[in-house]
């Protein structure tokens, strides 16, 4: 078995607008799992939010944007509340789901996926939020 060498990027231009747009240093994250433990909606999850602050650190911004991550995450602020460096994930997902928003006819949340969601245990709040944001 090989193993794959990751080489940091920080600089990477996703990483920076990121940053810039969710106002948080990613570098502040030890990695210690907390947010992890106590967030409701992670049965959702494809990539764990203590994995999502470790992939921004490394640069791979692209396996984020095409993760069903960032659209379960319910913005309920529960990782922000348990971090130790005060690192609030939320805000880092609300940018990461912003910058797929941003690319013209990215609409995630179509009307007719809502009764599947429900039955997935998708969080009531994660729906509303996803109406409020982004319906047309």
């Amino acid at each position: 078995m090989s193993r794959e060498k990751i080489t940091p990027d920080i600089t990477q231009k996703e990483t920076v607008k990121i940053s810039e747009i969710s106002e948080e240093n990613i570098l502040d994250c030890l990695q210690c799992s907390k947010c992890t433990a106590g967030c409701p909606a992670i049965h959702g999850m494809d990539i764990l939010p203590h994995q999502v602050i470790r992939l921004l650190q490394l640069g791979q911004v692209d396996k984020l944007l095409n993760s069903e991550t960032i659209w379960s995450c319910a913005s309920c602020f529960t990782c922000a509340s348990r971090c130790p460096r005060d690192v609030d994930i939320s805000k880092l997902m609300e940018a990461l789901r912003l910058m797929v928003i941003r690319v013209k006819g990215s609409n995630k949340l179509k009307v007719e996926k809502i009764p599947k969601l429900l039955q997935k245990n998708m969080p009531q709040q994660g729906i509303v939020s996803g109406f409020r944001k982004y319906v047309k």
